[in-house]
């Protein structure tokens, strides 16, 4: 089989272009340079030109061939454009979802499969499995990685069933640490590279030099809501229905400036996230201020003191029905149907039990227990056993 092997200069994608030759496949080594700017990176040079270098290394030590591909344009306009779309609304994105949505498994699928390709690989510690069905029709599988640690099938979670029909992930059956042995005994430049942080194929950034380069600063304040405000502690209304109930508590708590206390000034909320406790500023208090709110119109961020804190905890999310992806569309909810599930709101978090709710309008995912720190713009994916069956974006 001829594979296109997405050569990233890490250790991951390094071992999947060794096991791939290894079992006998016709391997290339693709790297993709979707970044030109340096200025707001952390690294002291910018870090595809390292990345690459060792990416080639690597195909020269397995003898396939290779080649680096421009697609800083692309990369631009279906990701970092809608980045700073997004948290101009006051959202907050997850790019490295949509890169494999819009940029590996789509112009870069395209790419691979015009040079003759079968299929793609990438180093991502996930599975894909297929099963016919009763019809005949091949369905595909997207399980978690076996190294629980490391699993990202939640970043390949609006990947639709063409696309994982194309995929191949070689070190999904593997833990981290075989990965770097492999590596070590094949004599790979790469097996003990450190792992990449921060944006898909950008690296850590300074996000908010990163977003002022089309957001522009405005000062706000950042005003303290304090655990005895009414709105803790009003009794729940009664409903006249479930979808009633699902979107009061779906719902975002509006804060006004005179509930609290202004404590602080901010560069403007949309360099903030909910959740976030770093970077506010923020001193006299026992335990850490969290973000609870943002007012875009306003520009006013606020803020609870402490993990605890009321404002920070939400039951139910809300994903609005354009933004609903079923991987497997043959398990998608009709209008009034409910699903058990096992559901995470962003990567790192544990799965966490969950009743799926589908309405013509939304889907609600209600959890057993709240969930801390729900930001609108970040994907929700919800599995049933270790299968992913689908995604959203958060309203």
């Amino acid at each position: 089989m001829k594979i296109v092997v997405g050569l990233s200069g890490g250790v991951d994608s390094s071992v999947t272009a060794y096991l791939l030759k290894e079992q006998g496949h016709e391997v290339i080594g693709l790297f993709m340079r979707n970044w030109n700017d340096a200025s707001v990176t952390l690294e002291d040079e910018c870090p595809w030109i390292e990345d690459s270098n060792d990416a080639l290394l690597v195909a020269q030590k397995l003898g396939i061939p290779f080649q680096v591909i421009d697609m800083s344009e692309l990369y631009k306009e279906r990701i970092v454009d809608y980045m700073f779309d997004e948290y101009a609304k006051g959202r907050t994105p997850n790019p490295d979802v949509l890169c494999n949505r819009e940029v590996k498994f789509d112009v870069f699928l395209q790419t691979a499969l015009s040079l003759g390709a079968d299929k793609v690989a990438t180093g991502h510690y996930a599975r894909v499995q297929s099963f016919t069905d009763e019809r005949g029709e091949e369905i595909y599988q997207l399980l978690a990685g076996k190294d629980h640690n490391k699993d990202q099938s939640y970043f390949l979670c609006q990947l639709s069933q063409e696309q994982l029909s194309k995929a191949l992930f070689p070190i999904g059956e593997l833990t981290k640490p075989e990965v770097r042995e492999i590596a070590a005994k094949a004599g790979l430049v790469t097996a003990g590279k450190k792992d990449s942080q921060g944006l898909c194929f950008i690296g850590k950034v300074r996000l908010p030099d990163f977003l002022k380069q089309q957001l522009e600063p405005k000062e706000g304040e950042i005003v303290e809501i304090f655990s005895d405000y009414e709105g803790f502690h009003r009794e729940l209304p009664l409903f006249s229905s479930k979808k009633e109930e699902l979107e009061y508590l779906s719902s975002e708590m509006r804060y006004q400036k005179e509930d609290g206390k202004v404590i602080g000034k901010h560069q403007g909320v949309q360099f903030y996230t909910i959740g976030q406790s770093k970077g506010l500023g923020i001193g006299g208090h026992k335990e850490s201020c969290f973000i609870i709110s943002r007012d875009i119109e306003n520009n006013i961020l606020f803020v609870g003191e402490g993990h605890a804190f009321p404002g920070l905890w939400k039951k139910v999310v809300r994903i609005n029905r354009n933004e609903v992806h079923w991987v497997r569309q043959d398990k998608a909810l009709e209008n009034g149907e409910t699903m058990e599930v096992m559901a995470r709101i962003r990567y790192r978090q544990g799965l966490e039990s969950a009743l799926l709710h589908q309405y013509e309008d939304a889907l609600y995912i209600e959890f057993e227990n709240p969930q801390s720190a729900v930001a609108s713009g970040q994907f929700a994916a919800w599995y049933v056993g270790e299968e992913c069956y689908g995604s959203g974006v958060i309203a």
